[in-house]
């Protein structure tokens, strides 16, 4: 029997999952990052190694595992630079000692980026739009005619509306304006001060700069502003409401760009801002309904290290 592998790389986690003809799911494996921006192209390179075998190991298959696609969405991926190095990189996999014996052709090897896989995992094929808010944001979407638009992405910077971490430094600058008396009180000011364990609101600076805290852990302070707007606080729900829009906007522009505005389509949301308390996903459904009635918006039905393995799979049918 042959068998295909779908890899979702992060700057967190890489996971793996080994995926038979009847798309079932016989081994998943999960590692370290494999951003290889981040962590080099050797550390990446171990760490789906790693996640392969792991997810080799976990089918318990007896006979020879014979791999015919490979599919790796990962992170950071989009420019052909980007993939002719990743491809580079498929090729020391194969000379690598792994428990499988390796049937790949050209055309039943993709490299794409993270939002692709992450679109056909969260709606089980590879049309609709996938809007990703997590510690960053990104909207992507597939039509029927294989046609692509991606919109944000570029980062903390540049972009990220609409994100964990936009919401965060949105959420502080609103409690820093309320002790100024430039802005109207907000409970941003003491909820800040009680999570941070912070004796007055001018140790936030201490907090982000001094401590030189990254992206992520500023991002991990979400469920604060979360917690804000679910218990009625005024200020919070305006930055809730802030980041909707932007996300809307962001979605009405992948819709208007390779579909119309009749379409009949799945919008998937993933990552953790999608999972607040304060009815975000909803805010977010009803605001992108009402100018799209067509739209569907839900939560994913697989992860997207299956879509990969989807996509992988595709390519040994066709």
């Amino acid at each position: 029997m042959s068998y295909v592998l779908g890899i979702d790389g992060g700057g967190s986690k890489t996971v793996c999952v080994l995926i038979d003809d009847s798309c079932q799911v016989l081994g998943r494996g999960e590692t370290g990052p494999s951003n290889y921006q981040s962590i080099g192209i050797e550390g990446t390179l171990q760490s789906i190694k790693s996640a392969i075998h792991n997810a080799v190991e976990a089918a318990i298959i007896t006979n020879t595992v014979n791999i015919d696609a490979i599919c790796l969405g990962l992170a950071g991926v989009g420019r052909a630079a980007d993939i002719e190095l990743v491809k580079g990189l498929v090729k020391e996999l194969q000379n690598n000692k792994l428990p499988i014996n390796w049937a790949l052709q050209p055309a039943n090897i993709i490299i794409c980026n993270d939002a692709l896989i992450a679109l056909v995992g969260g709606i089980g094929q590879p049309v609709g739009i996938v809007v990703a808010a997590g510690t960053g944001s990104i909207v992507f979407g597939r039509n029927h005619q294989g046609h692509t638009k991606r919109v944000g992405g570029w980062g903390y910077i540049l972009g990220d509306e609409g994100s964990a971490y936009k919401i965060v430094i949105a959420g502080m600058n609103a409690a820093l304006k309320s002790y100024d008396g430039r802005e109207i009180s907000t409970s941003l000011l003491e909820d800040f001060k009680q999570h941070l364990d912070l004796d007055s609101i001018e140790d936030l600076i201490e907090v982000v700069y001094r401590r030189e805290w990254g992206v992520k852990q500023i991002a991990a302070l979400a469920p604060i502003v979360d917690f804000a707007a679910a218990s009625g606080d005024i200020v919070a729900n305006l930055i809730i409401d802030d980041a909707v829009k932007e996300l809307v906007k962001a979605t009405s522009t992948v819709i208007d760009a390779i579909f119309t505005a009749d379409s009949v389509l799945k919008v998937v949301t993933t990552g953790s801002v999608w999972r607040g308390r304060c009815k975000i996903h909803e805010r977010f459904a009803a605001s992108l309904v009402k100018k799209f009635p067509n739209v569907n918006v839900i939560f994913p039905r697989y992860e997207p290290a299956y879509g990969a393995g989807l996509l992988a799979l595709q390519t040994t049918q066709n």
